[in-house]
């Protein structure tokens, strides 16, 4: 079990966001100030990203206990979850494994299956290949990773670890940890026992991580569930329709 970073802010009952693949606690920030009205809301950098530690071993388990870890350091016996992505995979494994633990789950935009995602290697590739000791601004990196990862705003999200200190870049990122891993990322462990707390999945309109060949696992393991798709977006629809989905988030909290 790592002992996770996290950005806090707001008051009252504790909310726990989990961020996805490559991502970390900073790119909630102000999805978490805009809550922080109705609760005492953690953003979480999961292993291997952000300020967290590093590890070679990393999967929904490790992850999940990761997380119980942070609620029992903090003396909670309960919270509410936010998962986005591999962190909404990851409050899931909390939720089905340990359920006392989750009081309302809000899932966005993946579902409780393995997936195909060949384009992971490639991303860790084309950011493994970049010689850091030879980049002295943040467009140069920019520049070389287009090959690879043509869409614009995706190389924005991944820059957001790129991180300057004393004058040389490195990645916020454990590359070398992540990418032998990634089967069990995009993978999703077998689970018998349903969780039985109010769960929301929200769904970016236009992504193709809840398919409807999904929703039979999505009932089956979450029965309290509802699905709700947010128009004009993506696999990031925190990014791309805030207000939309702040309200959807704030309903789904009671």
């Amino acid at each position: 079990m790592l002992t996770l970073s996290s950005q806090i802010t707001g008051q009252g009952a504790p909310l726990i966001i989990l961020h996805g693949l490559f991502g970390s606690g900073r790119n909630w920030g102000s999805i978490a100030r805009a809550l922080g009205d109705l609760r005492e809301v953690h953003a979480l950098d999961l292993r291997n990203h952000g300020a967290s530690p590093w590890s070679d071993a990393m999967d929904y388990a490790l992850m999940a206990e990761d997380v119980a870890g942070y609620m029992a350091a903090h003396g909670w016996e309960q919270a509410d979850i936010l998962g986005h992505s591999m962190g909404g995979k990851t409050a899931m494994q909390l939720a089905l494994t340990q359920p006392e633990r989750v009081g309302r789950l809000v899932v966005v935009d993946i579902a409780p299956v393995s997936y195909v995602r060949e384009s992971f290697p490639e991303y860790i590739d084309a950011m493994r290949r970049v010689d850091l000791s030879r980049i002295s601004r943040r467009a140069e990196v920019d520049a070389l990773l287009v090959p690879t990862i043509e869409d614009a705003s995706l190389r924005a999200f991944l820059l957001q670890n790129l991180i300057s200190e004393h004058g040389r870049f490195h990645w916020r990122l454990n590359l070398a940890g992540i990418a032998p891993n990634l089967p069990a990322i995009i993978a999703f462990p077998a689970h018998q026992d349903p969780f039985g707390g109010p769960t929301t999945f929200l769904a970016g309109e236009r992504s193709d991580y809840i398919r409807p060949r999904d929703e039979e696992a999505m009932r089956r393991l979450f029965p309290r569930s509802k699905l709700i798709e947010i128009g004009q977006s993506g696999h990031w629809p925190h990014a791309e329709q805030p207000e939309r989905f702040l309200h959807l988030v704030r309903a789904a909290l009671g």
